[in-house]
């Protein structure tokens, strides 16, 4: 049987008075909001997996970085905003639809980093926190590039907020009708490759995408309109977060495995919500 011993109010009281905790719970609720809003565009254009793409492709950049010497988050950032572009062009081309070039640019970057691995002290701490997360070792910077990234996602999100809407249901019409779709598609692209940026940071390039999947499609199991998908999975996806903490807290489990774990139970249960509300309507 498994020894779960569960930590009284007292120790939680000061854990949570560390500054390094603190910084995980900020860094992690501000993300969470920001890749859970953007995931809702993602998901519905079908395009959901580029985060998982990206974050492949920023795990190939720090490896190589860490190799030669580099600041990674230095080489990191121009290399995934360059492949956001890369991959809408791809797409936007035609020749390659949008879930094979992920799949292109993502397993070509992972093989580059596992090459480069190998090339240097092997899978080290810093590596495989990249890898799979490493939410507690977040620094002040990490805390004041979230909230600068976080700061810009949103306030970009809220400002064209019906460009984004008209050009995720009905890019041809949007074009049509003169709205600058390219440029618009180009700014989602920005915007995903920002949040998985700062989200790898936390959660690791392997599970980044969770963030930008399960709320959104948790969310639109139960919410019909895009604005109240959006709330939805907002709110789900920080409220999943926090859950997710403390559970790993409790079970002393990997914060962003159980975060993701969370999620998918929220996701099961909005899908039987879902599932019990169309057979009474019915």
């Amino acid at each position: 049987m498994l020894n779960i011993e569960i930590p009284s109010a007292e120790v939680l009281k000061t854990l949570f008075s560390y500054a390094f905790v603190l910084r995980a719970v900020a860094v992690g609720i501000l993300t969470s909001l920001c890749a859970a809003l953007i995931g809702v565009g993602l998901v519905l254009k079908r395009y959901s997996m580029i985060g998982d793409g990206l974050s492949h492709v920023g795990f190939g950049a720090l490896t190589v970085a860490a190799a030669a010497g580099l600041a990674p988050m230095r080489v990191a950032v121009p290399v995934i905003l360059a492949a956001a572009v890369l991959l809408l062009k791809i797409s936007e081309n035609g020749k390659i639809k949008g879930d094979s070039a992920v799949a292109l640019i993502s397993v070509g970057a992972l093989s580059i980093g596992v090459i480069a691995v190998s090339f240097s002290t092997g899978m080290n701490a810093d590596v495989s926190g990249y890898l799979f997360g490493s939410i507690l070792t977040l620094t002040h910077e990490d805390l004041i590039l979230s909230v600068l990234v976080s700061a810009a996602v949103l306030t970009a999100y809220v400002l064209f907020y019906n460009k984004i809407f008209a050009v995720t249901f009905d890019p041809a019409f949007s074009k049509a009708s003169g709205l600058r779709t390219d440029a618009y598609n180009m700014l989602i692209s920005v915007l995903t490759a920002l949040v998985v940026t700062v989200g790898m940071r936390m959660m690791g390039a392997m599970l980044i995408s969770g963030l930008m999947i399960f709320p959104p499609l948790t969310a639109m199991r139960v919410f019909k309109s895009f604005r109240a998908a959006v709330i939805a999975s907002a709110v789900i996806s920080a409220v999943c977060f926090i859950a997710g903490f403390f559970v790993s807290v409790i079970l002393s489990t990997p914060a962003s495995a159980t975060v993701v774990a969370v999620n998918i139970i929220a996701f099961i249960i909005f899908w039987t919500i879902g599932g019990i509300r169309e057979r009474v309507r019915s």
